[in-house]
């Protein structure tokens, strides 16, 4: 692709991580070094957090033998981040989830999974965030057996950050970064932001309602059950896994958008809130985090400074 010469706004587009990655810079002349940020953190990501891959990290972990397991520095910085989204979240989001994913059908990549299966694996509750041990001094983590990760709750998140954040260093203007549902934005004091819509699919395909918010730095995310689902027994699943029980969660909310700090914590946030059900409300203005939940009926609820515009960092703990 040529480096165009026009000034102005621009977009890059791919596929990646299973979904639509991109990246909108403000000045058009560095479009394809922002493409390249991008694609560069979509093939770390992948290596370090895919399930499906043979020779990702985490799929080698799960097969090292008990005891410390060295892992790169990069898995470690990830690891770090997911586990103080667990602890932030009391453990609503929790990386140990990856065996409840398989039992519910979820083994393999989302585009081949079958249309249905006969039976379901019994559930079983995750064995817990406290049970990995991190060492990121000696960049070692200690999984007791029958732990398996899975990333994919904060993974799409951080590498959105980390993508937003390299790409406004090396090129100096505004950039937003968005992969799937998470977007994260990195700009100067001065920009007046990037209007990102925020849209609720209905379960039955009735209808989409959309509403535009301008996002000056940090984060929002969008969780939902109304994509990435499959049946199992005749049974409908989605990919949000309650770690208590080992079962999609069944609550009050649709959808979620969170806005934060980043797009780690507004995601982390949004998750947490689908499984959290009617408490989600409390815990968010408890946080002081802008808001949008949609339920089941499509009924609408915000906390916090949610729609106005977000250009201030939000207290995302």
């Amino acid at each position: 692709m040529a480096a165009p010469t026009r000034r102005g706004p621009a977009r890059y587009s791919t596929i990646g991580l299973g979904t639509q990655a991109e990246v909108v810079v403000a000045d058009r002349a560095v479009v394809v070094e922002a493409g390249r940020i991008l694609e560069d953190e979509i093939v770390l990501v992948d290596r370090l957090a895919s399930r499906f891959r043979d020779d990702s990290e985490i799929t080698r972990l799960r097969a090292a033998p008990p005891g410390p397991v060295p892992i790169s520095a990069e898995l470690g910085e990830l690891l770090a981040a997911t586990l103080s989204m667990s602890a932030a979240t009391g453990g609503a989001v929790d990386p140990t989830v990856g065996d409840a994913m398989c039992r519910l059908g979820y083994d393999r990549d989302f585009a081949a999974l079958p249309d249905d299966r006969d039976a379901l694996a019994p559930p079983r509750p995750a064995p817990g965030w406290r049970s990995v041990v991190l060492d990121t001094g000696r960049c070692e983590v200690v999984c007791p057996p029958g732990v398996w990760l899975d990333l994919g709750a904060t993974a799409k998140a951080w590498a959105a950050d980390r993508a937003a954040r390299r790409t406004h260093e090396a090129i100096g203007c505004a950039v937003l970064v968005a992969l799937g549902g998470d977007v994260a934005v990195c700009a100067p004091s001065e920009h007046e932001g990037f209007a990102v819509a925020v849209g609720d699919r209905c379960d039955d395909g009735g209808g989409r309602s959309t509403e535009s918010v301008r996002v000056r730095s940090g984060g929002l995310a969008t969780s939902g059950t109304a994509k990435r689902r499959w049946r199992v027994g005749g049974e409908v699943l989605h990919h949000i896994v309650d770690p208590s029980t080992g079962r999609p969660a069944g609550g009050r909310w649709r959808t979620v958008s969170v806005a934060a700090a980043s797009c780690l914590q507004a995601n982390a946030a949004a998750t947490a809130s689908i499984v959290k059900g009617d408490d989600a409300p409390d815990w968010l203005r408890s946080l002081e985090l802008p808001a949008r939940l949609v339920d089941h009926a499509g009924v609408v609820v915000t906390t916090g400074r949610w729609p106005r515009d977000h250009d201030e960092e939000a207290p995302g703990r």
